[in-house]
């Protein structure tokens, strides 16, 4: 089994969004960054349950969609490094 770390950038990432999503209802920015990490949780077990990122195109970055929003990582061996979280609409190019 893996280990999950979350980059500070992509913690902001979900700060950011939180704070957006709190502006109509605290409750549900809440409910948004706890299933934010409950679908993280599978990375542990299957780093490559993701797919593969479409604008970078390496097995070892990939992303899982939740709502409008990619959670991008990279796996290093058995453990993920999440980079970031950006919402979907977003022209997203890669650094």
């Amino acid at each position: 089994m893996g280990k999950v770390t979350w980059a500070p950038s992509a913690l902001d990432d979900i700060d950011a969004i939180a704070e957006f999503i709190s502006r109509d209802s605290v409750g549900r920015a809440a409910l948004f960054v706890t299933r934010m990490f409950e679908i993280t949780d599978r990375l542990q077990e299957f780093p490559l349950s993701g797919r593969v990122i479409p604008e970078i195109g390496d097995q070892y970055c990939r992303e899982i969609i939740y709502g409008s929003y990619r959670i991008m990582y990279r796996v290093e061996v058995n453990d993920v490094w999440i980079t970031g979280v950006v919402h979907g609409a977003r022209d997203f190019k890669p650094e």
